[in-house]
């Protein structure tokens, strides 16, 4: 699965997912040793009832409605998080086997590499040893390659110089097309699709460097694996501590790492027969972990240049997009039709005047660092938007290479995210929010709790008979983000509860889990009980301003 939008499942016990010809759901068996091989998702709850194509357009347009929309709110969740979500789901989702496809590959090479886990495998690829991965290693085959940016005009003279060490590593050179040189040397390269999770991916690359260089003058053996091994505890222990409750209720977090999963190839029910390696459900990948589409804003306040007051406008999304490798070409001014041609523009690397300032996408104070906030003077931070089952209007638009789209033609409504997730699940038969309660044994939202919401999506513009069929069996996605609304912006009963235990899984289902060794504790916090997202930036770029912010203000 190397994108998002994927057009197929391999779920285990069904077989493959996906759309037949006439656009049809249907199942069938994997054809080919490769298919064999996919990765391994599975169904939590019971098979659903598809919702019409109709039905999807109109919901999907209510819910990308272009109308005010709440931010977060107590808590206020910083905009960061937003993209670290996204830097998760590409390590519970990479696959560390593709490469290996046409190779001899081992039983639990094959289960690990096709299992959801949160061991990092998005930033160490199979390690600096395999011939294949050692690309995205340095010459001394222990710390991670960095990029360097390029140099540019906008807004002044302090822009107009290489910055190393703060783009991700590229091809480069002179052969090949200019996709083939902007092309990230990184195990997972969805880490390139929009410049957030672009720089997100380099953060970790620089902390996993700095735990190296902490290890190596303390004479630490076996360099590589003692600092993976710290780098993916410490991780593992940010997720569970800072990232979750932010968009889960902190009670079911607690409930589930504390007491364990009760639903979710608990423990005592053989893990649902799928053996010792996780699987992913579709409920999760399909609906639960989509919670991150309604987190996105239009525009970030992103940088000295780039920010509500200039001299340069807001990051928009489509920004974002344009200034990364996979999605985009590194050059303004360029409009979707051009970021469909993967060849575009002339910028191999990142404009220096893109580089971001942290200061603006997390909030330090939490760290007891007041030095490191970004003055208002100069724009500001930004925070997520509230979880709800609104998404902002931009997001009817995605560029083609956000979802492997370029090169083909691509209509207006496949553009449109809500659109994108609702019929992923219409095709997978996902079970409604109703049945999910169901399967948990909690209370449902009521009828005048799905249509009318609190401060939502309006569902005025579908038909009687839409309402109608949404009330009845509302589609799961939409299900989760019409609790939040209900939750003060917090994934409740059926959303939380499958997104706690799935990454309660794929922490005790990894090689290195902090499930599996409780008395571990972090060692670059504050204490040995705080490792937050903010520790981990302030440790990767040594308590520095510069290097947090080095275009200044």
């Amino acid at each position: 699965m190397k994108r998002h939008g994927s057009d197929s499942f391999f779920v285990v016990g069904e077989g493959v997912l996906e759309f037949d010809r006439d656009g049809s759901p249907t199942t069938r068996q994997p054809l080919t040793i490769e298919e064999l091989r996919r990765f391994r998702f599975s169904r939590l709850g019971p098979v659903g009832v598809p919702t019409d194509e109709a039905t999807r357009v109109a919901l999907a347009a209510a819910m990308t409605a272009d109308v005010p929309q709440q931010d977060s709110a107590q808590p206020t969740v910083p905009a960061g998080f937003t993209y670290l979500g996204q830097f998760v789901d590409h390590d519970l989702t990479m696959d560390r086997t593709e490469a290996q496809l046409g190779e001899d590959v081992t039983l639990d090479e094959l289960m690990q590499g096709r299992s959801p886990a949160l061991d990092l495998d998005s930033l160490y690829g199979r390690g600096p040893m395999d011939p294949n991965d050692r690309v995205f290693y340095a010459e001394d085959g222990v710390t991670l390659k960095v990029g360097t940016t390029s140099p540019t005009n906008f807004p002044d003279e302090r822009v107009n110089v290489e910055m190393e060490g703060f783009d991700l590593p590229r091809l480069g050179g002179t052969g090949g097309t200019v996709a083939d040189r902007r092309r990230p040397l990184i195990p997972d390269t969805r880490n390139d699709e929009n410049l957030a999770v672009a720089q997100t991916h380099l953060a970790f690359i620089r902390f996993h460097n700095r735990v190296v260089a902490e290890l190596a003058l303390k004479g630490a053996r076996r360099l590589f694996r003692t600092a993976r091994d710290l780098v993916v505890r410490h991780y593992q222990w940010m997720l569970v501590t800072d990232y979750l409750p932010r968009i889960v209720d902190p009670a079911i977090v607690t409930d589930v790492f504390q007491h364990g999963r009760r639903y979710f190839e608990a423990p005592g029910q053989g893990h649902a027969g799928h053996g010792l390696r996780p699987t992913m459900p579709i409920e999760f990948a399909v609906a639960a972990y989509r919670v991150g589409h309604s987190m996105i804003r239009a525009g970030y306040e992103w940088n000295r240049v780039f920010n509500s007051i200039g001299p340069g406008p807001n990051a928009s999304l489509l920004l974002l997009f344009t200034f990364s490798g996979v999605s985009g070409n590194f050059q303004s001014g360029s409009q979707i039709p051009d970021l469909d041609n993967p060849n575009s523009g002339t910028v191999i690397t990142l404009p220096t005047n893109w580089i971001a300032d942290f200061r603006r996408l997390y909030d330090f104070t939490e760290a007891d660092r007041p030095d490191l906030v970004a003055p208002v003077a100069t724009g500001g931070g930004s925070v997520t938007k509230r979880i709800d089952t609104l998404l902002v209007n931009p997001l009817t638009q995605l560029p083609a290479g956000t979802f492997s789209g370029r090169g083909t033609t691509i209509t207006d409504i496949q553009r449109n995210l809500a659109y994108r997730n609702l019929t992923r699940a219409h095709m997978v038969r996902l079970a409604s929010g109703q049945q999910m309660a169901e399967f948990f044994g909690v209370e449902p939202l009521t009828t005048e709790q799905i249509l009318q919401g609190y401060y939502g999506a309006g569902l005025d513009v579908l038909t009687e008979e839409q309402r109608d069929a949404i009330a009845t069996a509302t589609p799961l996605w939409f299900y989760i983000l019409r609790e939040a609304e209900f939750n003060n912006g917090l994934l409740g009963a059926v959303g939380g509860r499958i997104v706690a235990e799935v990454f309660h899984r794929a922490i005790e289902g990894s090689r290195t889990s902090i499930v599996r060794e409780p008395a571990w504790r972090p060692m670059f916090g504050p204490d040995s009980n705080t490792f937050r997202m903010t520790d981990l930036m302030l440790f990767a770029f040594e308590g520095k301003a510069d290097l947090l912010n080095p275009l200044g203000d």
